[in-house]
């Protein structure tokens, strides 16, 4: 039999190496259908059995669990952080009425349908897995995204969407969370849900702004060197998360918030920020794909149900492209147009994540069914929205 260290080191080299090639031939795939949420979700699948062998249960929950944080904070801060205030009040009329209009119509909706097939799972959980399942993940359509085949306006909605509706979501989904769990108490739940919510923005805004000023005042004064300024930002990310945790907010909207905070007053360029996301933040978003496929899917799969298949169903189409459609109405924008931004909000990371942390941090009621829910919808986005996005492309183009 093989020993047990060999076959760690066999498993993460032959990790590695699916990194290293894919990462070699980046521009070929590109021109396929092929895209890293499919390829890395796929080598989890491939991967779980051996993968579940590496540990026992409970340390892989736990590492799963550190992952899924350290890659939820980089994510909102880094996303939070390229959105100006400024030209959101001036040329992002369209994400602005997505996220204000249709991101909460899309929670409400969502709600509702749960309820209404499964009125026994309660509307706490209801609103859980709306919450859960309405953040979108630009990744898993970017070929829409950098296709200069789709007019911009268009491209640029869609990003910042996404760039933002996960931090948004992020109170619903805690709310959620809290309520579904029950775990404090019938009387303290929304008294837990309101300090989180309100004291990690505080924190957020806290850090965000101390540490723009302090960077933009040593930029002036020349006492750092440009290589410094991406672990300033990683390291102002995580400051955000721990201060709110410390005073009793929750850490993913206070990183989220510091995000925005930090990229509207720091006074400099925020390209350092970028070139972290291309390079090593696209390792993060492989790893959890890749957990995803090998940690989630299957237990996901193994409590498959027609429930969980018509909320996959449901929540891509009809519960997302609704409200989208509303929230558009007197925009100038065709038919078409509207349905293009209502389809491609394809469910992803955020929605992996968010799961991995509610599960782990909550006891929750049904806990398998809304495991098995998030499992079949994000495979199905993964796998109907890296089909459809140079097809489409290529149609609204013309």
């Amino acid at each position: 039999m093989m020993d047990h260290g060999v076959s760690i080191k066999l498993i993460l080299l032959g990790l590695i190496a699916c990194v290293i090639i894919y990462s070699l031939l980046t521009k070929a795939i590109s021109r396929t259908i092929l895209t890293l949420p499919m390829i890395f979700t796929g080598l989890g699948l491939l991967a779980s059995e051996p993968t579940k062998m590496l540990a026992a249960p409970e340390v892989l929950d736990v590492t799963k669990r550190f992952l899924a944080e350290i890659t939820l904070i980089i994510v909102l801060f880094a996303d939070a952080s390229h959105v100006r205030l400024s030209q959101l009040k001036q040329s992002y009329k369209l994400p602005l009425r997505m996220l204000v209009i249709g991101m909460p119509l899309s929670i409400l909706f969502g709600t509702l349908i749960v309820t209404l097939l499964n009125p026994g799972g309660g509307l706490a959980m209801a609103l859980l897995t709306a919450a859960l399942l309405t953040p979108t993940d630009a990744a898993l359509g970017q070929t829409v995204v950098s296709s200069s085949q789709v007019p911009l306006k268009l491209r640029q909605t869609i990003n910042v969407e996404s760039g933002l509706n996960d931090g948004l979501a992020l109170p619903f989904v805690l709310l959620g969370g809290i309520l579904a769990s029950g775990s404090a108490g019938t009387d303290g739940l929304l008294t837990l849900a309101i300090v989180q919510i309100v004291l990690g923005p505080v924190a957020g805004i806290f850090v965000g702004w101390g540490v723009a000023k302090l960077m933009s005042f040593a930029d002036d004064h020349d006492w750092s060197m440009e290589s410094a300024r991406g672990v300033v930002f990683l390291t102002t990310a995580f400051a955000a998360f721990l201060a709110a945790e410390l005073i009793g907010g929750n850490g993913f909207i206070a990183a989220f918030v510091a995000g925005a905070v930090f990229g509207n007053s720091y006074r400099n360029d925020l390209h350092f920020i970028s070139e972290f996301m291309e390079g090593n933040g696209q390792l993060l978003t492989m790893t959890a794909f890749f957990i995803f496929g090998a940690l989630l899917l299957p237990d996901g799969l193994g409590h498959l149900s027609l429930f969980s298949i018509a909320i996959g169903i449901l929540f891509l189409t009809i519960v997302r492209i609704t409200p989208i459609v509303i929230s558009l109405w007197g925009t100038g924008l065709n038919l078409k147009e509207k349905f293009f931004l209502g389809w491609f909000g394809p469910r992803g990371l955020a929605s992996i994540l968010f799961t991995l942390i509610i599960i782990d941090e909550y006891e929750i009621t049904g806990e398998t069914e809304l495991l098995a829910c998030v499992s079949v919808t994000v495979l199905f986005s993964i796998v109907l929205h890296g089909l459809t996005a140079a097809p489409l492309a290529q149609r609204i183009g013309r």
